[in-house]
């Protein structure tokens, strides 16, 4: 019955919000609104959330805090940790406070939580009065849900509209970081606030100088007020400077001294999923990024053409369910921009046509199918085809999935990570028996992984 009225119903509309904003509230009461007592961190934007959280936790962690943390693809309170299978950036309202109160209850002084534009608009951190909101970019994405990019600007701007608002804590001000070099920067800073900070490639409250990227990450020069400081980073890309320039921000905003950001960006060595290396002794580069929309897919593939000596590979699909089905030809476009050979997969399709989000891609690629494009949607296919073409210099970027453990196909929820895939195939001699010269009939494609 429930399911029924969720189809006749639209997840917008203005019954289904309220009904989210109802459990929301008795979810807060139920668990006696834990966020009362900690110091409460939220982070949103499109791209760079998960290593924001990741490097604000650290950072925290290496100044003697106890910290929890909820992102995408992984939880933690205090020593304990562990990876987020429920798909959800936020998660529902009940588990979400549930969460909340254990970091309570096991004395956790700071919470840093990952935020999306669906949780914002669906209430489900109702009840949580944040003390620190963090944007680090906004593109175009989930546009299908929200309607138009201006309403999901609005919904991000959500956060920081309700900040100072919110029910305060002793000696715990309500501040902004914001990113001073994307254009909607002055969207967010028109939100009142008792403390906003900046950050930047070249101004703001926290900037970076002498940038040098490499392969296995870079090196700049971090600016703070009155003071400076070298940063080795082994994290690879522009846009993890930044996220790292947004973690420092945070760690100035709660007065943490600079040496221990130091300590804690130097030691990150990059989050499951984000930008990983696979090094298993094979002859060429493997990384696999949760890359799934056309700001970050283009970051990733930009850099590594860059770094990349021999050919670019690119294994990729969109995201089924009705989502965002505009921006398919989009990322299509790109990867025949930077790419040298493309194969399209599945991603998670849920009850989508998998061929038709294929050919929604593919609509963007100026090339025939065989002459450095392969459309397999299984993703295991598509992943040992791409292994097994490369060669000595080159490099397979596996986009999409990150480190997360399901795939959703026809609605079942499927074992699966790229990771894990990856290490079977390179664990064995890999035997392929798909012509790359020839366009593939679709019943021909194993269905079996």
């Amino acid at each position: 019955m429930l399911n029924k009225i969720k189809t006749l119903i639209s997840d917008t509309n203005p019954l289904r919000l309220f009904y989210h904003q109802i459990k929301a509230a008795i979810a807060a009461l139920v668990y006696g609104f834990p966020a009362r007592h900690m110091n409460v961190i939220g982070v949103t934007g499109t791209n760079g959330k998960t290593t924001t959280v990741n490097l604000i936790t650290m950072i925290l962690e290496e100044a003697g805090y106890k910290v929890g943390m909820a992102s995408t693809i992984n939880f933690q309170v205090g020593d304990d940790k562990w990876t987020n299978i429920s798909k959800q950036t936020t998660m529902s309202p009940f588990t979400l406070q549930k969460l909340l109160k254990r970091m309570v209850k096991e004395q956790c002084t700071h919470c840093v939580l990952e935020v999306s534009s669906h949780a914002l608009t669906q209430s489900r951190v109702l009840g949580v009065n944040f003390d620190t909101a963090v944007f680090t970019n906004i593109t175009e994405d989930h546009v299908e849900y929200h309607g138009n990019f201006q309403l999901y600007l609005q919904a991000k701007g959500g956060l920081f509209k309700k900040l100072n608002k919110s029910k305060r804590k002793p000696s715990i001000p309500k501040v902004s970081v914001l990113n001073l070099d994307d254009p909607h920067f002055s969207y967010f800073d028109q939100f009142i606030v008792d403390r906003k900070y900046t950050y930047g490639m070249k101004k703001g409250t926290c900037y970076a100088t002498d940038v040098k990227l490499h392969s296995s990450g870079s090196t700049f020069q971090l600016h703070i007020p009155n003071h400076q400081i070298e940063i080795n980073l082994n994290l690879s890309g522009e846009f993890n400077i930044y996220n790292s320039l947004a973690a420092t921000t945070v760690a100035l905003a709660n007065n943490i001294n600079l040496p221990f950001v130091k300590r804690a960006l130097e030691k990150a060595q990059g989050v499951p999923g984000r930008l990983e290396s696979l090094d298993l002794g094979q002859p060429y580069g493997i990384i696999v990024d949760y890359a799934h929309a056309t700001d970050s897919l283009r970051k990733v593939l930009a850099l590594y053409k860059k770094l990349t000596p021999g050919e670019l590979f690119v294994v990729f699909g969109a995201t089924g369910g009705g989502r965002d089905k505009s921006k398919r030809p989009e990322m299509g476009s790109i990867a025949d921009e930077f790419a040298d050979m493309i194969v399209l997969t599945n991603d998670d399709p849920y009850y989508e046509d998998e061929w038709k989000i294929i050919e929604g891609i593919a609509e963007g690629i100026d090339r025939k199918e065989g002459e450095g494009l392969w459309k397999i949607p299984h993703r295991y296919e598509a992943i040992r085809l791409a292994l097994t073409l490369a060669k000595k210099g080159d490099t397979v970027v596996i986009a999409g999935k990150g480190c997360e453990e399901v795939q959703i196909v026809g609605g079942q929820r499927i074992p699966w990570d790229d990771r894990k895939v990856v290490r079977e195939l390179l664990s064995r001699e890999v035997v392929v028996e798909i012509d790359p010269g020839e366009p593939q009939a679709k019943e021909n494609i194993c269905l079996e992984g």
